[in-house]
């Protein structure tokens, strides 16, 4: 493909044509449809490429179940230590959950007795992942240190009754 550009000569006033051709090419040229393609510039049209993730937007809601997830997670901790009453996690479980939580507060209570408790090395939460597959429901994945050893801590949160509570706990 060659272009045509055009230079006034300023002391006559004539206009110079001139012919540009392009560049020399090395090695085969490449179609511009393959090379969009290869760069996967358009996602819709590339074959064989996975679909575009999907964005959303963190609103306020989400970063108060964030928060609450964290205070929650280091609740059940301190329950589950003994460093905790587990009637103050009573209004945010389900029933099944508190139950299960009471039993292993007792437990606790019957083997180790509450000066031992309150020597040893406490158990800290590491980290909380959050994941939200329904409006109304967040499952949390908690990581938890105690010592040289880490364990693992399972949550399902739903709003009942305008509220979040826990309706699943799980300990690995």
């Amino acid at each position: 493909m060659t272009a045509t550009a055009f230079t006034p000569s300023p002391a006559s006033g004539i206009v110079r044509l001139h012919t540009i051709s392009p560049p020399a090419v090395r090695g085969p040229a490449m179609p511009v449809a393959h090379a969009q393609a290869a760069l996967a510039l358009d996602l819709d049209e590339a074959p064989g490429l996975p679909a575009r993730p999907a964005l959303r937007v963190v609103t306020g809601e989400e970063r108060e179940l964030d928060a609450f997830s964290a205070r929650f997670a280091q609740a059940v901790v301190e329950v589950i230590g003994g460093d905790r009453g587990v009637h103050q996690l009573m209004r945010w479980t389900t029933e099944w959950v508190y139950a299960d939580l009471m039993h292993r507060s007792h437990a606790l209570q019957r083997t180790t007795p509450g000066d031992q408790r309150l020597r040893r090395v406490r158990a800290t939460v590491r980290s909380v992942h959050l994941f939200r597959p329904h409006p109304d429901a967040a499952e949390l994945s908690i990581h938890v240190r105690h010592g040289q050893r880490s364990r693992a801590i399972a949550a399902r949160i739903e709003r009942i009754e305008g509220r979040w509570r826990c309706s699943v706990l799980d300990f690995g």
